[in-house]
């Protein structure tokens, strides 16, 4: 299964799970609605029953006194009554919904019927009728209402209780599946989650030690046959790590053959140029009285073109060689070094100055070629008794930058790169000392171990020569 329809499938189940929770919730919330409407209906239940209950009460109150007195002013709240109770009845019949408390009140309003016309009939009749009489028949009905009302209140008050207590319980239980599917949610969301970080970097992990085993020079292969989008990463790891296998040993074997061309130009090269030598030897051996000025001059310029042609020939061997001896590294105490190069190859005459050079875990013999080039470089073109040669080092965290700095002639802006090239020289070509190859010999090592070369210079200011060098090489 492909790593997208994993992942897809995840949000899928935690998609599903709150779906679930929506529903619930709605249905649980739907209840709650329907009770708090229940009960805001029963609120009015009761209140339209105290209202109809209140006017009856009225109603047979106005009625006694009218018997007591004779007075016909309580009779209009009596007719009040005859208007409002029915009124009353249609109001409040909609809202219930027990049957038992729709029969009560139909039995309250046909009770109620009886004594209006019992009442009605008094009222029209006017007959001296004893009022204590009235009175009782007039209590008795109004008993019997008032008990009818108490249980149509009770069985209101009943049911309201109900649904309060149903309303309690749909309350908490939607609290709890909330809590509940909030749980599960979390829970599901951090397995999948878990579920597939370890996937994942189950599969990666494989491909980052392949990595690392390449940029060591380790080119192995990584198993891999899940057949997802990470595969097609395995199977490209897997063919570049092949390719370089292969683009490597190809390397070392050119190597091998262009260092052995090396070795063999230069000793093809070199019989030659001994050949020439030995022969101007001869000539001015066996036929020294013989040469003209004209000719000794032209034999004069031989010799120093084939010192040159050897030096040339070494130069090259020298840049062949720059930076594969593969040297084991050692903490090199660069003050010292520098010292003993003075030592070496600084004349008397030419004053040499260190500033901060540290202590660098590398390999001596390279960093030395780059120092005595760039030192033997400022010797060349300086002079005795006015030459200041210094040498110094900034620590940068993660490399060295090195300088070896002159107050010389200085070089032109237009020179700065080219002299980096083989062959090239700011001397004359008949100076035997100067071929062109120590500073591409000095960038090759230098931008072979990731650093880089620079030139700061202007003619009569001096040079200074920047590069930076490594900790980790």
């Amino acid at each position: 299964m492909k790593l997208a329809t994993q992942i897809f499938l995840g949000f899928m189940i935690a998609i599903s799970i709150d779906l679930l929770d929506s529903v619930v919730n709605y249905m649980l919330t739907l209840r709650v609605k329907q009770v708090s409407e229940f009960l805001n209906r029963s609120e009015a239940v009761i209140r339209y029953s105290a209202n109809l209950n209140k006017d009856m009460i009225g109603m047979e109150s106005a009625f006694r006194g009218f018997l007591l007195t004779g007075d016909k002013k309580f009779l209009v709240v009596y007719d009040e009554g005859l208007k409002s109770i029915p009124e009353r009845g249609r109001q409040l019949d909609p809202l219930i919904s027990l049957p038992e408390q729709r029969r009560v009140l139909d039995s309250i309003m046909v009770l109620h019927g009886h004594w209006v016309d019992f009442a009605n009939g008094i009222i029209k009749s006017g007959k001296k009728t004893v009022p204590g009489v009235r009175m009782v028949a007039d209590l008795e009905y109004y008993q019997r209402i008032s008990l009818l009302f108490d249980s149509f209140n009770k069985a209101e008050y009943g049911l309201r209780d109900i649904r309060r207590k149903e309303q309690s319980e749909a309350i908490a239980r939607t609290d709890r599946y909330s809590l509940m599917s909030s749980l599960l949610l979390v829970l599901v969301g951090l397995g999948t989650a878990l579920w597939l970080v370890r996937r994942i970097s189950g599969r990666i992990r494989p491909l980052v030690r392949l990595a690392e085993r390449i940029s060591q020079g380790d080119f192995s292969r990584v198993e891999d046959d899940k057949r997802d989008e990470l595969s097609s990463l395995s199977h490209s790891l897997n063919l570049m790590s092949d390719k370089l296998s292969q683009t490597i040993s190809e390397l070392e074997k050119k190597n091998q053959e262009l260092n052995q061309f090396a070795y063999v130009v230069s000793h093809d090269l070199k019989a030659p140029v001994r050949g020439i030598s030995n022969v101007i030897k001869w000539i001015e051996e066996d036929h020294g009285s013989e040469i003209g000025p004209t000719v000794r001059k032209y034999l004069d310029f031989i010799p120093d073109r084939v010192n040159r042609m050897e030096a040339l020939i070494d130069g090259m061997l020298e840049y062949a060689r720059a930076g594969r001896e593969g040297a084991l590294k050692e903490a090199v105490d660069v003050e010292k070094l520098v010292g003993e190069l003075a030592d070496l190859i600084v004349p008397d005459g030419y004053i040499i100055r260190t500033e901060r050079l540290p202590v660098v875990f590398t390999e001596r013999l390279t960093l030395q070629q780059v120092l005595s080039n760039l030192i033997g470089n400022a010797v060349k073109y300086g002079r005795a008794g006015a030459t200041v040669i210094t040498v110094g080092a900034v620590d940068y965290g993660a490399h060295y930058e090195f300088w070896v700095e002159d107050n010389g002639p200085g070089i032109p802006a237009q020179y700065h790169e080219k002299i980096f090239g083989m062959f090239r020289t700011l001397r004359e070509k008949a100076d035997k000392e100067s071929t062109g190859i120590g500073l591409s010999i000095v960038r090759k090592i230098v931008e072979e171990r990731g650093g880089s070369i620079r030139l700061v210079s202007s003619p009569g200011n001096g040079a200074k020569f920047f590069f930076t060098w490594l900790k980790n090489i």
